[in-house]
């Protein structure tokens, strides 16, 4: 057997003349891995035994002769020449034929492969035969190329998509075969039923994860494959639930804030519960989306945020309508029972609040989040409601908010406070406009400011009265008799009817605060936080 073999192989025949052993029976071939079924097909060949070549072992059997040394120097159509001549003229010929033969280079046999330019040879047929199918479909579903791919190593479809964007091909092609591979290596994460499961753990677990990072791995640059919004947060989910890397994570959270202003409601609910869809679960890692954003748009990633001078009026347009999503995302999970108030606010507030133009959405979802948690206390209910600016809120929703009882009282002022300066400004407006040849002085606004300066200052003294009369009424409560008691009644009566129709003319607020009724909807009002509520002069 040894001559047959040594006739057509070099590799062989030098063994066989280095070795002291006229009989020689055994020869070391463990370094070629190709496995004891294509060496029984290379011993076919040397014996002239009829077998069959196909697109699945023509690799291996190209490797073989390489290795073995079965070429035309010492066998005229030798086993090198004859699969060399298989791959060029079929093999490589056909799309499907080109993946199978790239398929089949995949594992130990690698690297010789790659020096035989096997592989090379494999992706460069593969991604014209796919430009083509591009630009000329050939088959139904036009996509069909992608679905043949599906089967290849995560390695290789990455050399197929860079070779294919050199040829320019479409980036939403190449976003779209991702999907496709995506789809077949993890159909039941990025497509889960109603009611689903967690991911399993353990060795499915550990697999499962492994195929997930590989894919977020070849995934190109955002603006050569664009990948679809929903695409990209099912990823992320799943590799939530999977504990994929840190890295992983922070990509596919990277390319979730970059297409935030494309997202909806339901995407950002994908992150957010868990996979039967019940209870929040994870928060954080949609705030970090949303907070990416923001910075994003803010360092002119995706454009300023301001385009203009006049606060909101001015934010971009995705910018807003990233707000919009983020009020009505706050809302579907503002009814959690387990919603803490921190992960509340930091959701709600993690874009600034001069991205809205009016936060009516935002106040509902607070109101929400209040009505579900009616155990908060004041300071909680207080944080709560900090993410709104009363200044913001339409007419509907201020007239809503003066009657209701489950905001705090400062916010329930400021919108009343801000309602009486639009009526006094545009009835003041109106007594201008209708003066004939009536104009307004350099010191005009001053002579405003000094007497809202007055105005508050009688309130804080009247606030003072009232807080000094109520002390006097706890020290001496039980005292008196019956007439005394009929003229501290009216005396208190009297009192609390004068702080009322103070309260209806002043500012509660902000000494020496100006005249808001010209101010800019992006403007916030500083309040300060009273040591006392509800009867705090400070």
């Amino acid at each position: 057997m040894q001559f047959v073999l040594a006739a057509k192989s070099g590799y062989i025949r030098r063994k066989v003349m280095e070795s002291e052993s006229a009989n020689l029976s055994c020869i070391d071939l463990s370094d070629l891995s190709i496995g004891a079924e294509v060496f029984e097909r290379v011993a076919k060949f040397c014996y002239g035994v009829n077998f069959e070549i196909s697109v699945r072992n023509v690799a291996a059997l190209r490797c073989a002769a390489e290795y073995l040394q079965m070429t035309e120097e010492y066998c005229r159509g030798n086993l090198a020449a004859r699969t060399e001549e298989f791959i060029n003229q079929a093999a490589v010929k056909t799309l499907p034929g080109a993946v199978a033969l790239l398929r089949s280079c995949e594992g130990p046999l690698l690297p010789m492969a790659e020096s035989l330019r096997v592989v090379q040879r494999s992706v460069d047929a593969i991604s014209l035969k796919a430009c083509k199918e591009l630009n000329r479909p050939t088959r139904s579903p036009p996509n069909w190329w992608a679905g043949e791919l599906a089967v290849l190593s995560p390695t290789s479809l990455q050399m197929i998509l860079i070779a294919m964007k050199s040829r320019g091909a479409d980036p939403k092609s190449l976003a779209a075969a991702i999907v496709v591979y995506a789809e077949n290596f993890l159909p039941h994460l990025l497509h889960p039923s109603s009611g689903a499961s967690a991911p399993a753990g353990g060795k499915d677990g550990t697999r499962e994860r492994s195929l997930l990072e590989s894919v977020v791995s070849i995934l190109l640059p955002d603006c050569d494959a664009p990948l679809p919004v929903g695409f990209i947060f099912y990823l992320l989910r799943a590799a939530i639930f999977l504990e994929a890397s840190e890295r992983c994570r922070r990509e596919l959270e990277r390319r979730a804030s970059a297409c935030l202003d494309q997202a909806t409601v339901a995407d950002l609910l994908t992150i957010t519960l868990d996979y039967a869809g019940e209870r929040v679960v994870d928060l954080e890692t949609a705030r970090r989306i949303v907070a990416g954003f923001a910075e994003r748009e803010a360092g002119g990633g995706g454009g300023a945020v301001y385009k203009g001078d006049s606060g909101a009026a001015g934010c971009s347009a995705a910018v807003q309508k990233v707000a919009r999503t983020v009020d009505s995302f706050v809302g579907k999970i503002a009814s959690d029972e387990e919603l803490s108030v921190s992960k509340f606010t930091g959701i709600a507030g993690a874009l600034p609040k001069s991205a809205r133009r009016f936060d009516d959405d935002l106040y509902r979802a607070v109101d929400i989040y209040l009505k579900a948690h009616p155990g908060l206390d004041e300071i909680e209910r207080e944080k709560a409601s900090s993410v709104i600016d009363p200044l913001k809120l339409s007419y509907e929703a201020r007239l809503h908010a003066s009657q209701n009882k489950r905001l705090p009282l400062q916010i329930v002022l400021h919108a009343l406070y801000y309602d009486q300066l639009k009526q006094r400004s545009g009835m003041e407006d109106e007594a201008a406009a209708g003066a004939p040849g009536a104009t307004l002085g350099p010191d005009h606004g001053l002579n405003a400011d000094v007497s809202l300066i007055r105005e508050n200052e009688a309130l804080r003294s009247e606030l003072a009265r009232m807080k000094m009369y109520v002390s006097e009424m706890h020290r001496g409560g039980g005292g008196g008799g019956q007439g005394s008691g009929v003229k501290a009644r009216s005396k208190k009566a009297m009192f609390f009817s004068s702080v009322s129709r103070t309260l209806g003319k002043l500012n509660p607020f902000k000494q020496g605060s100006k005249d808001t009724s010209n101010m800019d909807d992006g403007v916030v009002v500083d309040v300060t936080k009273p040591r006392r509520r509800r009867f705090s002069i400070s």
